[in-house]
């Protein structure tokens, strides 16, 4: 009689900045049925370390993680703590280096403009740079965005900044992972560029990069097909 396959880790997913399940749902529809899947929700908390022991905190004993944008950051806190625990590891569009200058200058004035302007403002204003030329036209998807982030507010958006703006330097994190990384990112993403994502892969020892042609930032709505496919292929490796 044969046995019960081994049941896979679960998959936890861990949305970007202001972002919610929304930016994984196609991901979720067709890899659901190979593994189980959490979404974390950062909403409410403003430093990557409260957000890191916030998915350890819920998580299984193992699991597979993947983190798009600021989520691939509290990725790396997450392995930073416990390596055991993580499977595998997918960082999409995201970012290893310390605050740079005149950040938080920037990221300051961001704080204000929601505050004074509102958050439709805000959005309306983020929208365009993070999506390829091609796709700042698609009503449907700017609309899902701008639902989406329309639904945080201003203490949510401060709260995120503020945690940006304290994080530590992940860079040291990379060389220590052990399991199997994907790193993915969009050819046209002005916030975590090719140069940047390739950097990433090859300071890890299993890293393995893939860049989307003709995909700014939101590579999880931008390109779902080539998305969900490169994170099918991570899993079964």
């Amino acid at each position: 009689m044969a046995s019960d396959p081994i049941p896979q880790p679960p998959l936890i997913l861990l949305p970007g900045l202001l972002c919610d399940r929304t930016v994984w749902e196609p991901q979720i529809a067709a890899l659901s049925s190979r593994r189980v899947i959490q979404v974390a929700d950062f909403w409410g908390r403003d430093s990557f370390d409260a957000m890191a022991d916030g998915v350890l905190a819920q998580a299984p004993p193992r699991f597979a993680l993947a983190g798009h944008s600021m989520g691939g950051r509290v990725a790396l806190e997450i392995v930073r703590r416990a390596p055991e625990r993580v499977e595998r590891l997918a960082l999409l569009s995201t970012g290893v280096h310390p605050v740079l200058p005149n950040e938080a200058a920037q990221r300051e004035e961001l704080i204000r403009f929601a505050w004074e302007q509102g958050m439709t403002a805000l959005a309306r204003r983020w929208l365009p740079p993070v999506l390829h030329p091609d796709r700042r036209g698609d009503a449907d998807l700017v609309g899902r965005l701008e639902a989406m982030w329309c639904r945080a507010t201003p203490a949510i958006h401060e709260g995120q900044i503020r945690a940006a703006l304290t994080r530590r330097d992940a860079r040291d994190v990379l060389p220590t992972l052990t399991c199997p990384t994907l790193v993915l990112g969009g050819e046209d993403d002005p916030w975590s560029p090719p140069a940047q994502q390739s950097a990433i892969a090859e300071a890890i020892p299993q890293g393995r990069l893939a860049i989307i042609p003709r995909c700014g930032h939101m590579v999880t709505l931008e390109a779902p097909e080539a998305t969900t496919t490169l994170l099918a292929d991570w899993l079964s490796r």
